[in-house]
């Protein structure tokens, strides 16, 4: 069968990764040509982090890196948490896919849309 594979990974899972081997399932999969959702999205460290991995990957004809979009988190913060320094709520979801196969088309509040291609 050909098609596109797209790993939907639920945020409990996410939760028992490091930020490392978030990192590396995420490049691994993307490298594979396959499209990730995180049913919660990265830390804005992680997604700096995910970035500068992918850009050592970048080979000309072969991986050209990755196309991200989340949704923004709430941030609902108490007066308490923010004495405390809590960091606020990472993205609600994200897309992650090969960026020769994945375009961003829009993202509003409430709907990321895509157009993906096959290889």
């Amino acid at each position: 069968m050909k098609g596109i594979q797209m790993d939907l990974i639920s945020s409990d899972k996410l939760e028992r990764l490091s930020s490392v081997e978030k990192i590396r399932m995420i490049l691994d999969s993307v490298e594979d040509g396959k499209i990730i959702v995180l049913e919660r999205g990265l830390t804005p460290q992680e997604e700096t982090k995910l970035i500068e991995a992918t850009m050592t990957k970048i080979t000309p004809g072969e991986f050209a890196g990755i196309e991200i979009e989340s949704y923004p988190g709430a941030v609902h913060q108490s007066w308490f948490d923010k004495l405390r320094k809590k960091p606020v709520d990472r993205a609600r979801l994200t897309v992650i896919g090969p960026a020769d196969q994945l375009k961003m088309l829009k993202r509003d509040r409430d709907v990321i849309s895509a157009m993906v291609s096959a290889r």
